[in-house]
Parts: structure tokens; sequence; C-alpha cells
């Protein structure tokens, strides 16, 4: 397909997520429109192809709205009208029209049946074929005016440009380039008039160096409560124990509810690590007494409680002086003490983060304040319209920020193709 300059041009900036869902919902909506995609690198749908290690976490399944916009820390009010418009359960039946099944595991996330995120890619990919989207690869952006006409001018570069030339002009323009850690990476879209709000990470895990638990490395908790000590930040889930630090749902999510306060603080603190959320001090304590008193014959240390892996165990009884053959009858209340704040607010150092860079997410981007969130259409700007991690949009781990993705991809699509389009 050669690009008519004649004929009305919907421009997508971002091989991406949001980038494909908006340029295939426009073009499948309007299939009079030019629909043009460019993505600066020669790999379109990376993100995509290697989320969830290489499964795709498509979606989570929620039933309502209201439930779904409970997982994101930016943009949970704005995004409930939107989310009304396109939710989970028309993501779930726009793959399964196009031979796509999904499959809910315990915990809610969605996932390709084949459990391979090429079947997610592949099926992007086939419905931008079909709809006409013509896929520019290695063609970036460096500037774009908006003309007097209403439409865009954009100057390319790249490797691309040696086939589509430098100058781009379109009637309408989407921009799903991602997130950036960056805030210099913004200026070009400050210069069309909008406001950023300052890119800090989200969804990383925390360095604990010289940690006792570094020598646990690939210990896992299916449920434990993280809790930065002296801020109101929280969250309970799966913990992982890697030989940096520790990571895992709980971590994650807790990074990504406290963005910007850890931002603040540097990314240093301290970690109070619950490993047995279901007991309080004074439940634990009448727990204890009771076992205690039934089991005084078993050795402290050889005989792991509350489901926890016995080299937590080990280590948790070692920290508070526990001896190897102290038995639960003769273990000292002082050393009794010591294991139930271990077992309640074990204290992890933090100095530090690690983000894996391929799944990067961040918290900041433009102003939600200046976008309809019905039409991820600009309010500074007619024309131009947003969609995916862009925006100051971000949610938990889990499928979220793709289902945001999917979203404001499809109703800005939709918003594209209804609007005038008048020529350049």
């Amino acid at each position: 397909m050669k690009i008519d300059a004649a004929q009305p041009l919907v421009a997508v900036l971002g091989g991406g997520a949001a980038g494909f869902f908006g340029a295939i919902a426009c073009a499948e909506a309007n299939p009079a429109l030019q629909v043009v995609l460019l993505e600066k690198t020669g790999k379109f749908l990376g993100k995509v192809r290697i989320s969830g290690g290489g499964r795709c976490n498509v979606t989570h399944a929620c039933d309502t709205a209201a439930q779904l916009v409970a997982h994101y820390p930016r943009g949970s009010k704005q995004l409930k009208a939107a989310f009304q418009q396109f939710g989970v359960a028309d993501t779930i039946a726009w793959f399964a029209s196009r031979g796509v099944q999904l499959k809910t595991e315990a915990d809610g996330r969605m996932f390709p049946s084949t459990d391979s995120s090429e079947t997610i890619a592949q099926a992007l990919e086939e419905a931008a074929r079909r709809a006409g989207v013509r896929l520019l690869p290695n063609v970036g952006v460096d500037e774009v005016q908006a003309t007097s006409t209403g439409g865009f001018t954009l100057q390319l570069s790249g490797a691309g440009t040696a086939r589509h030339g430098r100058t781009l002009h379109a009637t309408r323009l989407l921009i799903a380039t991602g997130g950036n850690p960056k805030s210099a990476n913004y200026d070009w879209l400050r210069a069309l008039g909008h406001t950023v709000a300052e890119p800090v990470p989200s969804l990383f895990t925390f360095n604990v160096p010289n940690s006792p638990l570094s020598e646990l490395m690939g210990v896992s908790v299916p449920q434990a409560r993280v809790v930065l000590a002296g801020e109101k930040l929280q969250y309970e889930g799966p913990l992982l124990v890697t030989h940096w630090g520790v990571s895992g749902p709980a971590v994650l999510k807790l990074s990504a509810w406290g963005a910007r306060r850890l931002n603040e603080l540097g990314y240093v603190g301290t970690a109070l690590v619950n490993w047995i959320p279901t007991f309080t001090e004074e439940t634990l304590r009448a727990w204890l007494q009771q076992f205690r008193q039934e089991n005084g014959k078993k050795t402290v240390a050889a005989n792991p409680q509350f489901g926890l892996p016995q080299r937590l165990w080990r280590s948790l009884t070692e920290q508070a002086g526990v001896a190897p053959d102290t038995r639960w009858s003769d273990l000292p209340a002082k050393t009794q003490n010591r294991l139930l704040e271990l077992l309640l607010r074990y204290p992890l150092a933090v100095r530090g983060k690690t983000t894996y860079k391929d799944e990067f997410v961040t918290c900041g981007g433009i102003s939600l304040e200046e976008v309809d969130l019905k039409t991820m259409g600009s309010r500074r700007v007619p024309g131009l319209h947003f969609a995916g991690e862009v925006l100051d949009i971000d949610g938990i781990t889990g499928g979220f920020n793709f289902q945001a993705a999917w979203t404001t991809g499809y109703l800005a699509g939709q918003a594209l193709a209804a609007a005038p389009t008048a020529r350049l």
C-alpha cells in the first residue's frame, strides 16, 4: 500500500500494544482512511513478546470497571468511564473473534491458552494487515508540528525514511510511544503544549545488600505483607527472595503504589516483612502458648511452622538466637519474643532498586487533566490523541497495564475513525 498524499491519513506513533490496538480500531471502523503505524525500532510489539516470561499476561479477570480501576495507582478514577466502554470482557471477546482464546489462572491473571506471547503478537499483526494498516519499521519522529489547517507535519528519522521520506503529513495523530524514564524524552510533547507528569520508575524490586536472607535465594512465600516503615505504604502477596534482595508481587505492587514517594526517598528505607500476615501479635502469642504446651518436646529449628519453607524457618530461628537443639518447652521468653518479632516485622534495609529494562513501567506522562478520557483526545490540540503508557496511567503487575493499553488504544482509534478528516 502506497501513501496517497491526497487522501486523509491517520498516523499512529508507536508499534506496541496501544499503538496496534488504536491503528486496528481506526482502520476497521473507517476503511476509507489511510492508517500508518510508525515504529522507531525494527521490531513491532517487542514488549508484548517478552512480557510475562514470554506468555503475555493479556488482562486480569475483573467483572466490573469498579473492580478494575482499583488496580491503577495512577489513573484509577479517570479510567472508570473508559473501562465501561471497553473493559476486560471486551478484550476477551476481541481476541476470541480473532481465534485467540484466553485462560484465567488462580490469581486472576489471563493468558493465551497457548501460553505463548507470540500468539497475541501474531493476532495483532494479522488484524492490522487485514484492516489495511501500513506498518513502517525503523521510522522515528523527531518533531511534530500542528498545522494551521488542523493537521500535523511529522519530521521523520531512521533507516526507514530512505523509502518513505523525511516528512509525513497527517490529518489526525495518535501518540502511543510508551513510557520513558527520562523527562527530556517528553520535550517534543511539551512543545505541543501538553503538561507532562515527571516520569519515575514503577514496578521494581528492592535491593537489600548484606542481608542474611541473601543466602536464601529462590525461597518464596505464597503470602507475605510488606510495609514501608514510617509510611502509609503496604501490600500483601507472594514474596520471592533473590540474590540482590526481595521481589515478587508483594514488592512489585508496593513499588507501584509508592513509586513517587520511593523516588523522593532515593529508594532508601526500611521494609518490614510479615511472613504470616494472617496473624496479629496477639493471636500469634496465643497460638504459640498453646503450641508449646502441646508440642514441647519438638525442637524449634527442625520443625517449620505456618507453612514457611524450611530454609527460611531455620534462618529466622538462627537470627532469633535459637540453638539448633532447643525444644519448644525450653525456649526462653526473650528468644521467643525475638522470633515473634522476626515473623511479624522482619526488617530489610532497602538500598536501591532493580528494574527489568525490557518490561520497564513508568509512573508519569501526559497529564490526564488535558485529555478527554472518553476519546483519548487532547484538550489542547485538535486532532491529537494519546494511548497507553505515554499517558500518566500505570497499573500494578497482573495484566493491568496491557488492559489500559487495549482500552485507551481502542477508544482513541474509534474516535479517530469518526472524526472529521479534512485534507491538508
